[in-house]
């Protein structure tokens, strides 16, 4: 058919936009949406009507349904982009927050034992010992001291470390 003349054409929209709305709305949950679609609607009617005006009720049903399942599969596209982007997102953040820790702890660790180097031989053995897991009586054996000196040995280096430190910075 025909183009619906100007006058016929706003009948039909002021009988049926309301109902084409409320469905609309039931299906997307969303009235601005639905606002829109059904203009949607109603703009495929004035492109290409019917063949029968008399059918109207059932042709825009089934168009408003087309319009509305394209719609809701349209943002079910746009919400997996998002989760993937978001995990792609968060999967970079996390890879680049783990290799700037790791750069930072080599540096540290770089700096540490640079001063480290800078200790007495044994002052050295018993730190490195020490926060190796080593016990008291095992430091006294391997650096051949008496065990009552080792606290006294690592309290010593300690101080003498952190004065290196403070003195580096």
């Amino acid at each position: 058919m025909n183009k619906p003349e100007p006058e016929q054409f706003k009948q039909i929209f002021y009988e049926h936009y309301p109902s084409v709305k409320r469905k609309l709305n039931a299906m997307v949950r969303d009235e601005a949406a639905a606002d829109d679609l059904a203009q949607e609607v109603f703009l495929r009617l004035y492109r290409n009507p019917p063949d029968q005006l008399e059918a109207i009720g059932a042709w825009l049903h089934r168009v408003l349904t087309r319009i509305a399942y394209d719609y809701m599969d349209k943002k079910a596209r746009e919400r997996r982009l998002q989760n993937k982007q978001e995990q792609y997102y968060d999967l970079n953040e996390s890879i680049t927050a783990d290799g700037e820790q790791t750069v930072i702890r080599e540096q540290e660790q770089a700096e540490l034992h640079e001063l480290l180097d800078q200790l007495p031989e044994r002052d050295k053995q018993a730190l490195l010992m020490k926060y190796s897991g080593y016990s008291y009586s095992e430091i006294a054996e391997q650096l051949q001291l008496r065990p009552p000196i080792v606290g006294t040995l690592l309290h010593r280096a300690t101080n003498k470390l952190r004065k290196k430190m403070l003195n580096s910075t």
